[in-house]
């Protein structure tokens, strides 16, 4: 089950049916998915199939805004790790986006600190893997700006876009994050 983890100005849940206008109107913005590697949403319809099939997944976050009970964008564990170097190792990737209208406000690298406090901790997990496509150069900043360290690229297949995209792969390790938050970095 997916837990309320609140933050300064968010509050991380899970999504609802209600949120569908909400994803809609950040989700069909071409700004936002194309960049990711999904097609913008062309219905409310389509946002609301979308947040009960793929952000229903367990430890998928909208991310609402406590100011205006409004939901801005999402975070979410997305399951697997990329290197698959090592097997069993408690792994997990982080995917996100958010409402162009509230880029440059520091509001994704506060979620993405919640959700690596309640990944390293509550969720037990090693390692988490965070990735962006060649050109995302916002959400390399967000990134970085996490403590994510470079591991490595490839090339992989966009099937909504039937192209391929270099994809660059970033690693956070528990024992990095621990560092981090102490103040050792």
């Amino acid at each position: 089950m997916t837990p309320v983890i609140e933050t300064p100005r968010l509050l991380l849940r899970p999504y609802r049916d209600a949120d569908a206008a909400d994803l809609y109107a950040y989700s069909r913005d071409p700004r936002v998915g194309v960049i990711a590697g999904w097609q913008p949403h062309r219905s409310e319809e389509e946002s609301l199939r979308f947040l009960r099939t793929v952000f229903s997944a367990p430890d998928v976050f909208a991310l609402e805004l406590r100011e205006s009970g409004r939901a801005v964008g999402s975070i979410g564990f997305v399951g697997g790790h990329p290197a698959g170097e090592h097997p069993g190792c408690p792994d997990d990737e982080i995917g996100y986006a958010l409402s162009p209208a509230h880029w440059g406000r520091g509001l994704m690298p506060e979620a993405m600190a919640a959700v690596l406090s309640y990944g390293f901790g509550p969720k037990g997990l090693a390692r988490i893997w965070c990735s962006h496509y060649a050109g995302n150069w916002r959400s390399a900043r967000v990134i970085t700006k996490c403590g994510f360290r470079y591991a490595f690229a490839r090339t992989e297949h966009v099937a909504d876009f039937g192209e391929d995209r270099q994809t660059y792969f970033y690693v956070l390790t528990k024992e990095g994050w621990r560092e981090r938050v102490s103040g050792a970095l």
